[in-house]
Order: structure tokens, then C-alpha cells, then sequence
């Protein structure tokens, strides 16, 4: 496709060599870039064409990478990559050795914050701000942050610092009207009664020329305005913060945002540009399902994203999302008391049906991972049995909610972690690798890990059916096709189980690589026990096992570092047996973005890996 102006920028210096007039015809290539190069490679899709005025804008008024532009979450960034000398590589991104999915400060001088967690950007900004404050350096900081963002306590905690620090940082609020899922809560409520106040819409538009030849401005006139404001506008939160509040703007008029943003890059203290978005602006299809849109897998972008029916034995593979939503709706219907609570992930933790069917006992928080756990206490307090639906990486925001509100107080909270272990395309920051590691040295806490969806169902009904705190963890995507069945039996706490008995060694699995284990062992004959249970360990069972086999290997999809193999290590430890055992699981790094499967044969975990390790083992021992 002819991009006659696309095709001369490589980087931003080039794109601040253009007037004003030629934006909107770069910002229509721009925008058409991007549909065709997810189309081809797949990735997220509806946010980042919602932000290609604003990201044009902002890399034409600000002098980056001098200045800085920090990105909230990052699903938003495809645009940004392509400016910033990425452009011929964005058909590589979340691909094995390709671009990150997010920005990543080793990828590019114009990365300043690596990101993939939501509403951190604020408070970066606010570091940075200070950093170049004490060294003297005059350099302009924006926090590009959505709404949803501005859901979660990190960007209240930032703001209410960065208003009496009186830092340099301009805040962008690209405001969409929803995260991932729709967004909830009151600040949602408060940014929409901003926009359909009549009222303050007339006045501001109004008052618009008053407002562009910002800075300077009479102390008079800044108090009129907000005086003005405080009238009219249903609440004055920003102002309150002493954070100055600009808008709203149209954020697809990328004339006015330029003129905009040149005025407020010349005031130095914290403000907030309130900018409306379209999600998916410029395809029709994403802006009539941005939920359906966030991220997609490659597609004909005549067609649009075509979802098709799984054929053959992929029909019978149910993915572990799905045994959950499944369970949770059955749980409810057989006790009134349990309510599920998910921080904005309704979509991905599976919980669209149950919001369905049982809207009074569906809680969506918001990004606020440690308010859902603090507020299933609380639930579990006045008698409910809380169900709390979160990823693994993002359980890792409330960690002291769990140990401290949670465990300490040994309230019957079910933890449904999703995404445990590898998750492929999503990269480092959302890797499920530690789960395990930070539950186990929990008291009073039951950490399950189920082989296949038959027993992941199980498992969550026994979690449920527990009067203290527990947890069980699965992987994304399908798993080995086990019917997960249809009752709501739970299994003996604490109780492992042999799979395969064979002679010299045994295998010891730990949820899903535990197929891997049973493949691998067929050619060591090798026995091969599914432990389930993280904590607590089966250690009748283990013990029994180590003084009849020549030598032991754990097999876990979670870091090796403080896993479950190093559970039964302290086990066998402190009664005394000497075995020979490996420790198999992820390895002590960051594992680079690429698809599940290339993820598990780096680390390992594949059947073929599993019995490499185990020869190479037995060899040197």
C-alpha cells in the first residue's frame, strides 16, 4: 500500500519536520499500517488504533527521546514502535526474537519504562521527574495512562504525590471508556458525567480560546476557571490533588491536539489532559467489539477476525479458562454463598457467563488486584465463600493482601489463578513462573496443582469446599483433553497419586507438565507419581517412593527457585533420606516472549527435554 508520508519516518525527529497540515494524512496511513501488519502477524489490535492521533501528537511536540513518554500498560504502544524506528519490524512483534508486545526499555532509547502491569506509569513519571529535577537536567515527562488504568490505587498513591511534589509532569488521560473489559466503578462513572455534562461541555468549548494561549494566564483567570469548574463539573478530584485538569479534547483531532499539548508543554507544573479516544477508531469492526478486538490472532482485514469452530480432536480439547467457567456457574447454582470477584478481567478469567447468569454475585473491581483480595476478606467475613479469579502475574499485586487479610486471618478464599507457568506471546510480564514459589511459604494455605482439566475441576470444588485459604493454579490455553465431567467431587487434601509404576527412578509432577513426565517415562520406565498438592506435600507417599527408586525428579512449570521440587527437597531433608534428586521447572531468568510451546522446549519441559535431563542426570550421578 502507497504510504507517501509513512515511508519518510523513521523516527521522530522525522515526523517533527512535518507541518501540522500534513498529521491527519500520516495518521491515516498510520492507522492503516497497523491494521494491515496485525492482520498479517496477529497481536493487540483495537487500543493502539484508538491512539494514533495522540501518539503522532505527542511525538511531534515533545523532543523525544530527550523527553519522555511513559506508556501505561502498553497495549497502546504498536503505534508509538512504528514511529520509533520499528517500523519494519512490527510484524515480528510478540514472535520468537521479534519485538516485545509491550515497551521494553532494552529495545529502544524511546522505551524510557518497561511495562506490561497497569497504572505504574504515573508514578515513573514522577521518579523520573525527580531524577532529572536532582541532576539539574530540564527534560519534559508524560504519562500516557487509559482509563481504565485509573482504576487502580498505584494511580491515586502517584497522584497524591506528584500534586504536593510539584513535579514537571503532564498527565495524559486517553480516556476510551473501557480497559480490556468494559470498564466499572466510579471513577468510570465520574469521567462520563464529565462528558455528558451539558453544561460543562458548552462552557468549555467556550472558553477554548481562552485556554490555547495557555501559558501565561492571569492569576485571576485561573481562578475563574476553576471556580467555574467547581460549579459545573461533578467533582473536582484532579484539582483537589493539585493536578491542574485540561480538557476533555478530542482525541482524534490531531490539529487540536497538537495546538494543545504545545500549551501545556510549556507550564511546568503536574496537569492532566483529559483526551477522548475511540478504541478501535478507523476499523469498523473493532470499534463495534473493542472487547472482541483487544487482541487478535492474524486475520483478512476484508473479513474481519473470523472465529471458527474447533474440528477433530481439538473439539474435545477444553481450555482450563473454560473447566473454570464451567465449575464456578455449577458451584453457584449448589451454594448461594459463593461470589466471585475478578480486577477487570471478565473476558480472559472466564467469568462472562457467570456475570450472566448471576449478576448480583459478580464482583469486577477494576485493575485493582489488591483491593479483590482484601475485598474476598472481607466477603469471607460476613459469611460467603469468595471465588477470586485472577492470572498468576497478577496475583502477584496482592501479595500482602493474601498473607495479611487473607492467610493470617485463615478465611475461605479460593484462589482460581489462570495463566500459571509459560504464557507464550504475553512475554515477561505476564509470565505465571512464581506462583507456587510465594504460596507455599504461606501458612494455613492449600496450594493444588492440577495434571489435566478432570482434575482441575476437582480440585476447585475441594479448594471451595475448604473452610481456609487455597489455591489452584492451571495453565493457559487447552489442555490434555481429560473430561473434566460434570459432578462436583472433591479429592483427598494432601494425597498424591501413582500414575505409572516402573523401576530405577520416579517422576514426580507437579500440575500440567505431568503428561510430559508420563511420555518421558515410558522410555525410562520410570515411575511417574501426580503430587497435586504443592502444600500439603503427600509425605507418607514421598517418602515411601525415595527409599524404593535409585532416584527422584520434580517436574513443575514454576521457577526451580523455591518451587515445589525444592518443597520435596526440605521434605526428604529433614527426614533424613538420602536420595538423588533433580529439580526440573523454568529457568532463573526472564524467559523472551514466543509461543507456549517454544517457551516449554527452552526450559525443558517437553517429554524429549524431560528425558534428556534424566539421562544427563543419571550419567554424572
Amino acid at each position: 500500500m502507497n504510504r507517501p508520508l509513512l515511508d519518510t519516518i523513521e523516527w521522530p525527529r522525522d515526523l517533527r519536520r512535518l507541518p501540522v497540515a500534513d498529521l491527519p494524512r500520516l495518521c491515516a496511513e498510520l492507522r492503516d499500517c497497523l491494521i494491515e501488519s496485525v492482520a498479517r502477524c496477529g497481536g493487540h489490535f483495537a487500543a493502539g488504533l484508538g491512539a494514533v492521533e495522540l501518539t503522532v501528537a505527542l511525538h511531534h511536540v515533545f523532543d523525544t527521546p530527550r523527553d519522555v513518554l511513559v506508556w501505561d500498560v502498553g497495549h497502546q504502544c504498536y503505534p508509538h514502535k512504528i514511529l520509533t524506528g520499528r517500523k519494519h519490524e512490527i510484524e515480528s512483534i510478540r514472535r520468537r526474537g521479534g519485538l516485545a508486545p509491550f515497551p521494553k526499555r532494552g529495545e529502544s532509547e524511546y522505551d524510557h519504562y518497561g511495562v506490561g502491569h497497569s497504572s505504574t506509569s504515573i508514578g515513573a513519571a514522577a521518579g523520573m521527574a525527580a531524577g532529572f529535577r536532582l541532576q539539574g537536567e530540564e527534560r519534559k515527562v508524560a504519562a500516557i495512562i487509559g482509563d481504565g488504568g485509573m482504576t487502580a490505587g498505584m494511580a491515586y498513591e502517584a497522584l497524591n504525590h506528584l500534586g504536593g511534589a510539584h513535579y514537571d509532569v503532564l498527565i495524559v488521560l486517553n480516556d476510551n471508556e473501557m480497559s480490556i473489559s468494559p470498564n466499572v466503578g466510579a471513577m468510570s462513572n465520574y469521567l462520563t458525567r464529565i462528558l455528558s455534562s451539558p453544561v460543562y461541555t458548552q462552557v468549555m468549548a467556550g472558553s477554548k480560546r481562552l485556554l490555547e494561549p495557555l501559558p501565561p494566564v492571569s492569576e485571576f483567570a485561573r481562578r475563574t476557571k476553576e471556580h467555574i469548574k467547581g460549579m459545573i463539573v461533578p467533582g473536582t478530584m484532579f484539582e483537589e490533588l493539585n493536578v491542574h485538569y485540561y480538557g476533555p479534547v478530542d482525541g482524534h483531532n490531531v490539529v487540536q491536539l497538537v495546538k494543545t499539548l504545545e500549551n501545556m508543554k510549556k507550564m511546568s507544573r503536574p496537569r492532566l489532559l483529559h483526551v477522548i479516544t475511540r478504541k478501535g477508531k478507523g476499523y469498523a469492526p473493532a470499534e463495534k467489539d473493542p472487547v472482541g478486538y483487544h487482541a487478535v490472532p492474524a486475520f483478512d482485514p476484508a473479513a474481519g477476525v473470523v472465529k471458527s469452530a474447533p474440528k477433530g480432536a481439538a473439539a474435545s480439547a477444553t481450555t482450563y479458562t473454560g473447566v473454570f467457567s464451567r465449575w464456578v456457574c455449577d458451584m453457584a447454582e449448589r451454594d448461594p454463598r459463593l461470589v466471585a470477584i475478578t480486577p477487570a478481567m471478565r473476558e480472559g478469567s472466564g467469568l462472562v457467563e457467570f456475570e450472566r447468569r448471576f449478576p448480583n454475585r459478580y464482583f469486577d473491581v477494576g485493575i485493582a488486584e489488591q483491593h479483590a483480595l482484601t475485598l474476598a476478606a472481607g466477603m469471607a467475613c460476613a459469611g460467603l465463600k469468595p471465588v477470586v479469579a485472577i492470572y498468576s502475574t497478577f496475583l502477584q499485586r496482592g501479595y500482602d493482601q493474601f498473607i495479611h487479610d487473607i492467610a493470617l486471618q485463615k478465611l475461605p478464599v479460593t484462589l482460581a489463578i489462570d495463566r500459571a507457568g509459560v504464557v507464550g506471546p504475553d512475554g515477561q510480564t505476564h509470565a505465571g513462573s512464581f506462583d507456587l514459589s510465594f504460596l507455599r511459604c504461606i501458612p494455613d494455605t492449600v496450594v493444588m496443582t492440577p495434571m489435566d482439566e478432570r482434575m482441575t475441576r476437582k480440585m476447585l470444588s475441594t479448594a471451595f469446599s475448604l473452610e481456609q485459604p487455597a489455591a489452584v493454579r492451571y495453565p493457559r490455553g487447552k489442555g490434555p483433553g481429560a473430561d473434566p465431567g460434570e459432578d462436583l467431587g472433591t479429592v483427598a487434601v494432601g494425597k498424591a497419586e501413582v500414575l505409572r509404576q516402573g523401576r530405577g527412578g520416579a517422576i514426580l509432577g507437579f500440575g500440567s507438565p505431568t503428561s510430559a513426565a508420563l511420555e518421558a517415562a515410558e522410555s525410562l520406565d520410570a515411575t511417574v507419581v501426580d503430587m497435586r498438592f504443592v502444600k500439603p506435600l503427600d509425605e507418607a507417599l514421598l517418602r515411601e517412593i525415595a527409599g524404593a527408586h535409585d532416584w527422584l525428579v520434580t517436574v513443575e512449570d514454576n521457577t526451580v527457585a523455591g518451587g515445589a521440587g525444592g518443597a520435596v527437597n526440605e521434605c526428604l531433608a529433614a527426614a533424613g533420606a538420602a536420595a538423588r534428586v533433580l529439580n526440573l521447572g523454568l529457568p532463573d531468568r526472564f524467559q523472551d516472549h514466543g509461543s507456549r510451546e517454544e517457551q516449554l522446549d527452552e526450559a525443558q519441559l517437553t517429554a524429549d527435554g524431560i528425558a534428556r535431563n534424566i539421562r544427563d542426570f543419571i550419567a554424572r550421578t
